[in-house]
């Protein structure tokens, strides 16, 4: 069974606005553990997740449908920007302990 459109729409539409949100974020001190930073985009998700929740349409397995492909689609977003930022702390601990010099 295809998603309704309007629930692509929905999907589409929560996908680019993660997406900004996610571009938006600038990486500076003071850090947050990777952890910590796992559990932000988590609850970011789940903001989204429980926004479009009110707003999907159809019968509940079409709404459940529409609602799991849109965490998918926010998990591949989420994913390359938790290990952008994975890099980015570990470059900042690099600058913060230089290994030794030989």
């Amino acid at each position: 069974m295809a998603l309704l459109k309007a629930n692509k729409d929905l999907i589409s539409a929560g996908r680019q606005e993660f997406s900004v949100l996610l571009n938006q974020q600038v990486f500076n001190d003071p850090l947050i553990s990777e952890e910590d930073m796992v559990t932000v985009v988590e609850d970011w998700m789940n903001f989204y997740i429980n926004y479009y929740r009110q707003q999907v349409t159809g019968e509940p397995q079409e709404r459940d449908r529409a609602l799991q492909e849109l965490r998918q689609e926010l998990n591949t977003l989420a994913n390359p920007f938790l290990a952008k930022y994975r890099d980015f702390l570990k470059s900042h601990e690099l600058r913060s302990h230089p290994p030794p010099s030989s």
